[in-house]
């Protein structure tokens, strides 16, 4: 599938522009069918793009927020996304969205899974909008290098919905979309910023195998075009 570079000079520009992009597309899924969906990727880099976006001018009431993934911890946690969407996302006109978490107080985490499959199930699919992030080691949404469940996740075959991840590198265990829950986004985005980052998308670019750099499975095969907004 194909992939465009959205390069700006400042993360400031970039997330004035990614906000004002998804706007529009969220802005477009609510005039064509009365309701719009978004899915949103954690860690420090969106909070400048949440905030943003939180002010767009939109009927809220008629967008729905969600998550890429989740850790396995309750919303007060400080590594919870769902504490950072609300925090930054959720705000002033935003607030009036509806969320739908992933994170349910379960006795594990496939409990939460499954519950969070059930209650996300009524989301306009494909999504209107996705956002993900990359580590530098390759990994998107909760699709770790190593990961207990990466095939898995990552098959074409698998069905829509929330499933469980772990990995060295993911600290607590996850909770993550399916890459077929993902991959079709009317507006499929990948927000990375720094150089060290740049540069390990080109690597993904290149040669080798999903499973090393898991964002090659959305850079290869996603139904959607990917945007790729970068700053340095």
């Amino acid at each position: 599938m194909t992939a465009t570079l959205h390069s700006f000079g400042t993360p400031a520009e970039l997330a004035e522009n990614l906000a004002k992009t998804v706007a529009a597309t969220l802005s477009a899924g609510i005039s064509d069918n009365g309701a719009a969906s978004i899915a949103l990727s954690g860690g420090s880099t969106p909070k400048a793009f949440f905030r943003a976006l939180s002010n767009a001018p939109l009927d809220w009431t008629k967008v729905t927020v969600t998550l890429v993934d989740e850790r396995f911890v309750a919303p007060d946690n400080d590594r919870s996304n769902e504490r950072l969407v609300r925090g930054n996302l959720l705000t002033g006109a935003a607030a009036t969205a509806v969320f739908e978490p992933l994170y349910y107080p379960t006795a594990t985490a496939e409990e939460a899974a499954a519950t969070a499959t059930k209650q996300t199930a009524g989301i306009g699919r494909p999504f209107d909008v996705v956002v993900l992030g990359m580590g530098g080691d390759g990994h998107t949404a909760s699709f770790f290098p190593g990961g207990s469940r990466l095939a898995e996740a990552l098959d074409p075959q698998t069905p829509r919905g929330v499933m469980t991840m772990q990995a060295d590198g993911a600290g607590e265990p996850r909770l993550t979309y399916t890459f077929t829950s993902l991959q079709d986004a009317r507006l499929l985005v990948l927000h990375i910023e720094g150089d060290a980052k740049k540069t390990a998308l080109e690597t993904a670019q290149g040669d080798g195998p999903e499973t090393d750099m898991p964002i090659r499975a959305i850079l290869r095969r996603a139904a959607s075009p990917v945007a790729i907004y970068w700053a340095p």
